[in-house]
């Protein structure tokens, strides 16, 4: 796919809402851009954390015995609920 678009006076550029389907973007989100092979590539800044997270955390399901996405889920509760009693027992023990 390839788009084109216009550099304002202040160097902005409006993305073309094709592109912004392709990457997920929405108002607000923030890009980053990247060079790659000698050009300069858009990437949606959330997407690539959360791929970067996805590499970080290869291996650690199995490793902690995870095998569903309901054990992530009951995981996170489970912090939630630790969090919660921290913040609110706090004192009064």
């Amino acid at each position: 796919m390839m788009d084109m678009a216009r550099i304002s006076v202040k160097g902005q550029v409006t993305i073309p809402i094709a592109i912004r389907k392709m990457l997920g973007l929405k108002e607000g989100d923030k890009v980053i851009f990247a060079e790659k092979d000698g050009n300069i590539v858009l990437l949606n800044s959330n997407r690539l954390a959360f791929e970067e997270f996805q590499r970080d955390m290869s291996g650690e399901a199995k490793r902690v015995g995870w095998t569903s996405e309901q054990d992530v889920v009951d995981y996170c509760k489970e912090i939630r609920q630790e969090l919660w009693e921290e913040r609110h027992n706090d004192g009064n023990a």
